[in-house]
């Protein structure tokens, strides 16, 4: 399940992935992205809080839906935050940000720690 954390004015969404990701989750979070754009800005940065999601409760059909439109959309994605308190985690996004970086204009793709997770906003709402 995705909630929105907050509302965010500018080119920034935030959200949280509680327990589960479906496709009605990545609906819910590709319309999120696309109210911005239609709002008349071309990056959005995303954060992105991950809280207890079990890998056992990713719907494959929904995760690859999401990486399809991530890829379809990638310039119009700028920085992301992605927040969680697990070291195998923070690998995974340092080893992605090394991609991320190179393929989309020089924004990054950072881990904050959830007691970090004030960074965090301030880093997506940076404008850019």
């Amino acid at each position: 399940m995705i909630e929105q954390i907050k509302e965010i004015e500018g080119n920034a969404i935030a959200f949280e992935i509680i327990d589960s990701f479906t496709e009605t989750d990545g609906k819910l979070a590709h319309k999120l992205f696309e109210q911005k754009i239609n709002q008349g800005h071309d990056v959005i940065n995303v954060l992105i809080k991950v809280d207890e999601l079990k890998i056992n409760h990713i719907v494959l059909k929904a995760a690859l839906q999401d990486i399809s439109y991530v890829l379809k959309n990638l310039k119009q994605f700028g920085n992301l935050a992605i927040v969680n308190h697990s070291k195998t985690l923070k690998t995974l996004v340092k080893m992605d940000n090394l991609f991320y970086n190179k393929l989309n204009n020089g924004f990054e793709e950072r881990y904050f720690d959830l007691s970090e997770i004030e960074e965090a906003f301030k880093y997506i709402e940076t404008k850019n």
